[in-house]
């Protein structure tokens, strides 16, 4: 008898780690990422490092560069308009549902990369950025106004004295006013904050209390701006030069103490247990978005990226009410970097990137599900 219950007890075990363990690769009811309309509708180029902002209910891509042309930055701009999703026959992978990217006026300022868009007071916004040698950044703004279709520049980033130019900004997008903020311009990397008012046409520089990064990812809910991830060399709250400190803004509080809220880290740095599976979170240069109301509520996702020198497909959601992160299905393009991070119409998208050594560029999007199950062939 002892034996047949040892034999018993030897078959559960393997059971419960076979069933954990192709839980946990086959990432079972974990969200499913659906394919869409190529980059540009497939007369646009493969591109990493884009620029991007949203108006409306529409996405505006562009800028960049191409591995096959390195040494000539992109201006070609594209619109992008989600199609909607019909109920039942299809759904989310019928062709009604792929969507249209639509050509606008090229960005008119110097051809870039690296640069970073906001959208402000019903306009969008890009500058700085990467110039066509690898080595000059840029300081310069541009505002596209959808109605007339047309850009016009505005003032730079800069204040009384001088200039700060960068690439690999991170940026907030509010109401009437727009934020950039952290980036490198190769030498340097920066913890300051950017704030533009298109009122005033000025920027206003103002503290954050965070690592000294760039390629950071951020995200915006209830009208307070979310900031995670990055490069940040030889410096503290930081995993292989990753960092991993995680942080709150309020452009609204009264009181400056609370202005920045720090939240939990994205590292397994906590003597609680709740951190043990944060080993993929921190990256650099990843797309992020937010979707609300999923079956588990208010959630803002990140994906792809960098985790030091390998491009990644790691996905994670982060939970606003319990400042949790829980990992999700993989991005189901192939690993890369450098990829726009969309959130239109309360959807999720992914598109366009590098892979880590640059060599190749993509013009593939996908659009992320997180209540459905993980489908290979969609």
């Amino acid at each position: 008898m002892k034996r047949i219950n040892y034999t018993l007890f030897v078959l559960l075990l393997v059971s419960i780690v076979f069933s954990c363990t192709r839980t946990n690769l086959n990432y079972t009811q974990n969200g499913n990422w659906a394919s869409r309309t190529t980059f540009g509708g497939g007369n646009g180029i493969g591109v990493g490092y884009a620029a991007s902002f949203v108006i409306g209910n529409n996405a505006y891509v562009g800028t960049g560069v191409n591995p096959q042309f390195p040494a000539q930055k992109l201006q070609a701009m594209w619109m992008y308009t989600p199609g909607a999703i019909p109920k039942g026959s299809g759904g989310v992978d019928s062709p009604a549902a792929q969507g249209v990217w639509t050509a606008i006026a090229n960005f008119p300022g110097l051809p870039r990369s690296n640069a970073i868009g906001f959208t402000a007071a019903g306009q969008g916004y890009i500058g700085t950025g990467l110039a066509n040698d690898g080595v000059a950044v840029y300081s310069d703004f541009w505002a596209f106004n959808p109605g007339s279709g047309t850009w016009a520049e505005v003032d730079s980033i800069s204040d009384a004295n001088r200039s700060y130019p960068r690439f690999d900004a991170a940026s907030f997008s509010f109401d009437s006013v727009g934020y950039v903020m952290t980036g490198t311009d190769g030498f340097n990397y920066f913890g300051d904050l950017w704030k533009f008012s298109p009122a005033t046409g000025q920027w206003v520089q103002l503290p954050f209390p965070g690592n000294n990064r760039s390629g950071a990812v951020t995200f915006i809910y209830q009208g307070q701006g979310y900031i995670v991830g990055g490069h940040t060399p030889n410096t503290k709250w930081a995993n292989n030069n990753l960092a991993y400190d995680f942080w709150r803004f309020n452009p609204n509080a009264q009181d400056s103490d609370i202005t920045w809220i720090r939240l939990r880290d994205i590292y397994n740095t906590s003597p609680g247990t709740y951190d043990d599976g944060y080993t993929n979170i921190i990256r650099t240069n990843g797309a992020g978005f937010v979707i609300l109301g999923t079956a588990g509520g208010d959630k803002a996702y990140i994906s792809c990226g960098a985790n030091s020198s390998t491009d990644i497909n790691f996905t994670w959601e982060y939970d606003f009410l319990t400042d949790t992160w829980t990992e999700k299905a993989p991005f189901k393009g192939t690993d890369r970097t450098g990829a726009a991070g969309l959130t239109v119409q309360n959807r999720g998208f992914v598109t366009c990137g590098l892979n880590a050594g640059a060599q190749a560029s993509y013009t593939d999007c996908y659009e992320f599900f997180p209540n459905m199950v993980y489908n290979p062939y969609d």
